[in-house]
């Protein structure tokens, strides 16, 4: 595999981890959201997905970020009569967002990010020395 193989293999790793971040991000912003009708469903968690595809010009797989999808777990219900978004018992549902669950995806997703980001330096570092020992 050559040093651009391994940069755009790191690159598409890096897209695909900035997208993970961006849909994480929604979710903690969205974590404490209510609906805006009584007995209406608040913000739905999503998940994000990665799709990969084989490069024939590369002969390696990439990564693509994919269409985020819903999660279907249930939405928390707190008892609140005095909320606007209160169903007729008085219930209000609240997203189905677990921040600590978001703080440790986030996490992930910045690991993942640094590695891919130290797999481009050390490529890099590879060309530099490459190219000094071929001016010699």
């Amino acid at each position: 595999m050559d040093f651009t193989a391994s940069m755009l293999i790191a690159a598409s790793g890096m897209r695909a981890q900035t997208d993970r971040m961006r849909v994480i991000s929604e979710n903690i912003a969205n974590a404490n959201s209510t609906a805006s009708a009584p007995g209406g469903d608040p913000y739905r968690r999503k998940i994000a997905t990665v799709n990969s595809q084989f490069d024939r010009e590369l002969g390696a797989t990439l990564v693509a970020p994919g269409t985020p999808q819903a999660d279907m777990s249930e939405f928390r219900r707190q008892y609140d009569p005095s909320n606007p978004a209160a169903d007729k018992t008085g219930y209000v549902k609240l997203p189905n967002v677990n921040s600590l669950v978001e703080i440790m995806d986030m996490r992930e997703a910045q690991r993942s990010y640094e590695a891919d980001l130290t797999v481009m330096d050390a490529t890099k570092s590879m060309m530099s020395r490459t190219i000094g020992l071929l001016n010699r």
